[in-house]
């Protein structure tokens, strides 16, 4: 088995296509999803947690690469600027997850990209904008 959280970015023209269906129905995915945004006449994203087994996995996969949807790893795009957070530590409460945890031994916050669901909630309580999500 293999789970793995990812964006579709989906062209205007598959906006009102079944794609989802068919990697439950045709590769036996299961799916969660996340966050989406899909408008008519617009690009659609997604953000799905999508679980299956490995081959079943690449296939669809490939089926979504070759039907024009873009595919992307969750933790491209969602990241923290080192260089702007502080560790104050407001993001972690917010975190549904626990992507966020505070070291208890160093006093720092570490982010756990595989945990995040990109719920953007440290985005907006982070006092220092160190948290940001790039669909």
């Amino acid at each position: 088995m293999i789970s793995k959280r990812i964006v579709l970015h989906f062209p205007h023209r598959l906006v009102d296509q079944p794609i989802v269906y068919k990697l439950v129905k045709d590769f036996d995915l299961k799916f969660n999803i996340l966050k989406a945004y899909v408008t008519p006449q617009e690009e659609g994203l997604m953000v799905l947690e999508l679980s299956g087994k490995k081959e079943n996995f690449a296939k669809g996969v490939e089926y979504l690469e070759s039907s024009g949807v873009r595919i992307q790893p969750l933790s491209q795009d969602v990241i923290r600027d080192e260089s702007k957070c502080t560790h104050c530590g407001a993001c972690v409460p917010i975190c549904p997850t626990d992507a966020l945890i505070l070291d208890q031994r160093t006093r720092k916050v570490e982010f756990h990209s595989n945990k995040c669901i990109a719920c953007e909630l440290c985005v907006k309580v982070c006092p220092t904008r160190a948290m940001e999500v790039r669909f």
